[in-house]
């Protein structure tokens, strides 16, 4: 094989306006809503992790929900309107379309046994249902079929306060 800078497009990261990249036409990778606000979520809590892949003339090669999220409020804000992005110059388009599909296989699905063994860690560090699901994405059903408790216990779990209130006063009316 050639000698190749694989670190090449990280050593030229380059921080643009956002509007100056565009969406190519061929991506066959479609993200559900609910997915959309968990990768802003993901960017808020996380920070802007991975950079948007893109083509010499700013067509995106990987990242379109990256970048479609960052025209979102509170993000498009917060970023001042500016992405990361690496420029990869391939010899032509079909290339960028293998690096379209591969990138978006080679991240892979979840597991169903590690995914219960987060759940159930989460759980355990005493982790509430609701903030489970706000940060991973999942319904509360979801939660539940991971966890593997029993419903009667998951029902307490979900309706466990995770706040303390002080003592109620009692008032009385006189009449």
């Amino acid at each position: 094989m050639e000698n190749v800078d694989l670190f090449k497009p990280l050593r030229e990261i380059q921080f643009v306006d956002r509007d100056k990249v565009k969406p190519n036409d061929y991506n066959p990778n479609k993200v559900l809503e609910k997915n959309l606000k968990l990768l802003m979520q993901s960017i808020l809590t996380n920070g802007f992790c991975f950079p948007i892949v893109v083509r010499p003339d700013f067509t995106i090669i990987d990242g379109f929900h990256r970048w479609l999220v960052s025209g979102r409020e509170p993000l498009k804000s917060m970023l001042g309107n500016k992405i990361p992005i690496v420029v990869v110059a391939h010899k032509d388009e079909s290339q960028d379309m293998y690096g379209t599909v591969t990138f978006n296989r080679a991240r892979g699905t979840h597991m169903l046994e590690p995914m219960e063994n987060i759940v159930k860690s989460l759980l355990e560090k005493g982790k509430s249902v609701a903030e489970i699901s706000k940060e991973i994405g999942m319904s509360e059903e979801e939660i539940f079929r991971l966890s593997k408790i029993d419903r009667e216990e998951f029902l307490k779990l979900m309706t466990k306060r995770t706040q303390r209130f002080s003592k109620a006063q009692i008032i009385r009316r006189c009449t």
